[in-house]
C-alpha cells in the first residue's frame, strides 16, 4: 500500500470518526434538552400553576383562505380550553406576521373569539417568527413572568427549556389531538432546533424584532 493509499484511509477514518461524533452530539444535545423540560409538563387535568400571568399559544401555519392548519387548531383548541378552566386570564397568541399577505394572528385572533374567548383577554405578538423570539419578547415587551406555554409536546420541551434559560417560570401543556402528515420528518428537524436553541440560550441574543414595552392587555 503506498503513501497515499495510507493518507486516504487515515483521512476517510478521521471523518467517519468526526460525523459519528457530530451525531452522538446531536443527539445527546437533543436529549439534554428534552430530560431538563420534562418535568414541567403538564396535562390538562392537573392543578394549574399559581398566579400565572398568561397563557402563551405559538402560531405554526395557516392556510391561504385564512383557517388554521390541524396542528394550530389543536393548539388553540387547547389554550382556550385551559383559559376556560382558569389557569390564567390572558390568552398571549405570538406568531407570524411578517408581510401583509401572510397573518397568522388574525386567524388566531378569531379562532379564539369563535369559541367565545372575549378580545379583551386575547393578547396579540405580530413579531413571533420563532420559538425563541416568542419567548423573548413575552418577557421583555410585554412583561411576563409566569406562563403556561401551550404547542405539540415533540415542541413543548425546545420552548420549556428557552423559557427557563430566559429565567421565566414556565409549565407546558400538550396539544396534540390527532396525528400530524409529516411528522417523522418535523421530529428529525426538532433534533437540529433543539441544538441550536441549546446554543440560543446561552448567547441569548436579541429577537428579529423588539420594540418598547406593552402592558399585558387585549389592546396589545
Amino acid at each position: 500500500m503506498n503513501k497515499w493509499k495510507k493518507y486516504l484511509l487515515r483521512t476517510l477514518l478521521v471523518l467517519v470518526v468526526l460525523c459519528a461524533f457530530l451525531v452522538v452530539l446531536a443527539f445527546g444535545l437533543s436529549a439534554y434538552v428534552v430530560g431538563s423540560a420534562r418535568d414541567r409538563v403538564l396535562t390538562p387535568e392537573e392543578s394549574a400553576p399559581p398566579e400565572v400571568d398568561c397563557i402563551l399559544v405559538l402560531g405554526c401555519g395557516v392556510y391561504s383562505d385564512g383557517t388554521p392548519t390541524p396542528m394550530l387548531a389543536d393548539r388553540l383548541a387547547r389554550g382556550v380550553e385551559l383559559y376556560e378552566a382558569g389557569w390564567a386570564d390572558k390568552l398571549l397568541m405570538s406568531g407570524d406576521n411578517r408581510s401583509q399577505y401572510y397573518n397568522e394572528l388574525a386567524t388566531m385572533c378569531q379562532v379564539a373569539q369563535d369559541k367565545g374567548v372575549p378580545r379583551e383577554d386575547i393578547v396579540l405578538d405580530y413579531a413571533g417568527l420563532s420559538t425563541y423570539d416568542s419567548l423573548y419578547r413575552a418577557r421583555d415587551i410585554f412583561g411576563v413572568k409566569k406562563l403556561v406555554i401551550v404547542t405539540q409536546e415533540y415542541h413543548l420541551y425546545r420552548a420549556l427549556y428557552l423559557a427557563q434559560a430566559l429565567g421565566l417560570e414556565a409549565w407546558g401543556v400538550a396539544a396534540d389531538g390527532q396525528n400530524y402528515r409529516g411528522q417523522t420528518m418535523r421530529d428529525l428537524r426538532e433534533i437540529v432546533a433543539r441544538d441550536k436553541d441549546f446554543f440560543w440560550a446561552i448567547l441569548q441574543p436579541e429577537p428579529t424584532y423588539l420594540g418598547d414595552p406593552e402592558p399585558l392587555t387585549g389592546n396589545s
